[in-house]
């Protein structure tokens, strides 16, 4: 009965030429504000909600059946790695200690494609110069049911060359799989 309007799930079954089914999921998380509780309130339980189902999707995969890949902005930078400045963001919603564990379980010990590296990033602030400066936050990710992450073989994050080039305040995030 609680709101959980907070944020987007699409789902649909794809079917691969060559006949492989797969499970895609287009997700949008709500930023979140510190500053507003009941924003905050309204995040955790589409979170919540988000877990429930991605549970169904592994535990699908799991016993033969499709195999899912969950793609888009989650506005959760994971780690120091995929933030700038993260000891200045350590209280602002998007880096808070309550969201990143969220990415923990989705993610486990897993991170193959970025490697521990600071960076690649995925959005920047419109404000300032931090686009210009590479000032940015790693929030738009896919996350795939173990067999389908395991032929993850590359991905690319299409950055714009500069600031006037840009479409948006994020880049978009493309990940080849070998299926």
């Amino acid at each position: 009965d609680d709101d959980v309007d907070s944020g987007r799930w699409i789902e649909a079954d794809v079917k691969t030429p060559q006949g492989y089914i797969v499970t895609v999921v287009c997700v949008y998380v709500h930023a979140g504000n510190t500053d507003d509780p009941a924003k905050m309130e309204q995040k955790y339980r589409f979170l919540d909600t988000m877990l429930e189902r991605m549970g169904q999707l592994r535990d699908e995969a799991a016993h033969g059946g499709r195999q899912s890949v969950l793609c888009g902005d989650f506005n959760i930078a994971h780690t120091p790695l995929d933030i700038k400045n993260a000891k200045a963001n350590e209280t602002h919603a998007g880096f808070l200690p309550e969201e990143r564990a969220y990415v923990d379980k989705w993610l486990g010990e897993l991170r193959n494609l970025a490697g521990d590296i600071q960076g690649p990033y995925t959005w920047w602030s419109q404000r300032g110069r931090a686009f210009d400066n590479n000032v940015g936050w790693r929030i738009d990710y896919q996350f795939a049911t173990p067999e389908l992450a395991e032929s993850a073989c590359g991905f690319v994050i299409d950055k714009a060359p500069t600031y006037d080039k840009r479409w948006s305040d994020h880049a978009p995030l493309t990940i080849t799989y070998d299926i």
